[in-house]
């Protein structure tokens, strides 16, 4: 095992590695994954940059003797940041998503949350985590990122989404119409709680549970699904991601919901609204064994039917 960690060692100082981790906060039973994660870089040789908020929730516990700093925001990711370690559930990757924007900082997702279909690596596999970081044996998936264009300013300065991006009514409102166009020609007008349009990442998350398709990450497409549409005859709808998608929404209230992931804005119904294809993607590192295909075997339990 000592051999082992030298070896590590040898090769992070050799390439000088720095990482970035970022977390929500940790619950008490976690803590002790947590300090082994940040042990096992440590004896690597890795420089460790913290998220400053999670940081101060365990610096009392950590190898005071490390060498570390932290970040406040995204400006304080520099270009020489390797990776940036998300520890927590999809929210917490959505999250680092945001602070990433387009440095093209490879993301790694350490699961501490409950699904992880984005954070597909379990905290069993932090050791062999490490050593794929160190030896660069991982393999990087780029993911399409939705785009919103719209004639107010809405969600600062991260105007994109990994997963998907909504529209809905708010709290007990009546159902709202959504017209919906492709590159400027009508599709459809939803009468419906809302509409959702995901990426292929995005379409195993919400987009799923109003029943739209799984599509494969590479696929090259968006998916348009209805929330509760008062049509039955209403599905979702596949088209390809260099559609511009744009709507106008009617409704009896002033104001609905605009959301990019896990945020979210109340706008008017007199607002412009568009999405399409971001410029930019978002690097996810998984490791070799783990793949789109084991994913949905594992966390949809697939294949587990007693016929098989």
């Amino acid at each position: 095992m000592t051999s082992k960690i030298q070896t590590l060692r040898g090769l992070a100082e050799l390439r000088h590695m720095k990482i970035a981790i970022y977390s929500r906060g940790i619950e008490n039973n976690q803590h002790q994954d947590i300090i082994q994660l940040l042990d096992e870089l440590a004896l690597s040789g890795v420089e460790l940059v913290f998220y400053q908020d999670f940081f101060n929730q365990f610096y009392s516990s950590i190898n005071a003797k490390a060498k570390y700093s932290t970040f406040n925001s995204s400006e304080d990711l520099d270009k020489n940041i390797d990776f940036i370690i998300s520890l927590g559930g999809d929210g917490t990757m959505l999250d680092t998503v945001t602070l990433v924007k387009d440095s093209g900082i490879p993301v790694v997702g350490i699961n501490y949350g409950r699904l992880g279909f984005l954070a597909n690596i379990g905290k069993e596999d932090l050791i062999p985590a490490v050593e794929a970081l160190v030896n660069r044996t991982y393999v990087v998936d780029n993911r399409t990122l939705l785009h919103l264009d719209s004639d107010v300013p809405l969600f600062k300065d991260a105007p994109y989404a990994l997963n998907e991006f909504t529209l809905h009514k708010k709290d007990s409102s009546p159902m709202i119409k959504i017209h919906t166009y492709l590159n400027g020609e009508f599709l459809n007008t939803y009468w419906a709680d809302g509409l959702i349009v995901a990426t292929p990442t995005g379409s195993t998350g919400y987009s799923l549970s109003c029943n739209g398709p799984v599509v494969f990450p590479d696929s090259g497409s968006f998916v348009i699904t209805p929330v509760s549409p008062h049509n039955l005859n209403i599905r979702p709808i596949i088209v390809p991601d260099n559609t511009i998608i744009s709507f106008e929404v009617e409704g009896r209230t002033d104001g609905f919901l605009c959301t990019l992931d896990s945020r979210r804005e109340i706008v008017t119904k007199d607002i412009q609204l568009a999405v399409r294809k971001e410029s930019f993607g978002i690097n996810l590192i998984r490791l070799n064994e783990n793949n789109f295909l084991q994913t949905l075997r594992n966390k949809l339990s697939w294949g587990l039917d007693v016929r098989n």
